[in-house]
């Protein structure tokens, strides 16, 4: 990285007409410290590696330095309320554009960076925006999102009216949460099915706690009121906030597969809805139930087993599949469940 300035000094004089001696290449010397400073820093990494509170008996690190993978990622949210009131039957179908994205990744003992496109949304086919965010670490774990969409639409029925919401009728603005902690940390990995950064030698499961979070608004567009010119100017915010517990379990078949799924049903002990419309704020009630489900499952298959307590310099490829959902649900006068889900598929390989 020395030579880069004195390569752009050397440049300019030359475009300024002004002669300059080329630098030497650096000394033997100056290239054993740098070899010294990398070998230092790999040991340091190696060390942080390697560390680990898992029983080894049931949990290891793979070999290999780098790992490098390509995921195809899809994700949606879909809304359906059922509800009857003063006699009047309502009900509503509604789901976002599914969002594709494709992604390269690459992690270096444990240290990982990825780059992710959506072919879609490149060629203008929409303009929804939606962030995710993972961490999973041996006693706990966080899946976030922030989804902000003109997508939704479907079907709606109220009485004996019938009618669609075309796209970009609705705003969509939603947030996600759900954290985890693992209480049999030493024999069950998170990690193991959804980084591929652990190696789950053999099958645990561990009791859960968590917490979930589902908030957000949706409120009408400047499109819907000039197609609708008599549509009323509507905003609905939602704020549930709630606290649980569950189950998870890693089958790992043979030396290849791994198999999980878990679940945590949280209990909502706080919600915060509110209704606009047309400048009218209308509070919603404290339901008595309300409940926010969160699932996880994975499929991983190693194409050779490797190793447990050896490096072994040869590459060693995988393959999956992931699926995390949220689920929320409560009754206030109407019926409403809320989904939000995304499902993964990778290949990769470790050197």
């Amino acid at each position: 990285m020395k030579q880069i300035p004195l390569i752009i000094i050397t440049a300019m004089m030359f475009a300024l007409g002004v002669h300059a001696q080329v630098p030497e290449q650096p000394s033997v010397a100056a290239q054993s410290r740098r070899e010294l400073v990398r070998a230092k820093v790999d040991s340091v990494l190696t060390e942080r590696y390697y560390k680990t509170s898992y029983d080894t008996n049931y949990v290891v690190r793979p070999e290999g330095r780098l790992t490098l993978k390509v995921r195809l990622n899809q994700s949606g949210d879909d809304f359906h309320v059922r509800g009857n009131k003063d006699g009047i039957s309502s009900k509503a179908d509604l789901s976002t554009a599914h969002k594709t994205t494709v992604s390269i990744g690459g992690s270096f003992r444990g240290i990982s960076a990825a780059l992710a496109i959506n072919p879609a949304k490149m060629k203008g086919a929409y303009k929804d925006y939606e962030f995710n965010l993972a961490y999973y670490s041996s006693r706990l774990s966080l899946d976030a999102s922030y989804h902000r969409s003109t997508t939704l639409s479907g079907d709606i029925k109220r009485g004996d009216y019938s009618g669609h919401l075309a796209k970009e009728g609705v705003k969509l603005k939603m947030a996600n949460l759900a954290g985890y902690y693992v209480f049999n940390h030493r024999r069950f990995s998170y990690p193991a099915a959804f980084t591929q950064s652990y190696i789950q030698r053999r099958s645990a499961g561990s009791w859960l706690a968590g917490i979930s979070y589902q908030g957000g608004s949706i409120e009408t567009t400047e499109e819907l009121k000039q197609r609708t010119p008599n549509a009323p100017d509507l905003k609905i915010h939602i704020g549930l906030l709630g606290l649980g517990g569950g189950y998870g379990y890693n089958w790992a078949l043979g030396k290849k597969w791994l198999l999980h799924f878990s679940m945590l049903p949280t209990f909502v002990i706080y919600n915060h809805n509110y209704m606009i419309v047309n400048d009218e704020r209308r509070n919603a009630k404290h339901f008595s139930l309300g409940m926010i489900f969160n699932e996880r499952a994975a499929v991983v298959y190693n194409f050779s087993a490797g190793r447990a307590n050896k490096f072994e310099r040869s590459p060693r490829y995988f393959a999956g599949t992931t699926l995390t959902m949220s689920n929320s649900f409560f009754d206030n006068d109407v019926t409403v469940n809320q989904n939000k889900w995304r499902a993964r598929a990778f290949i990769g390989m470790r050197l």
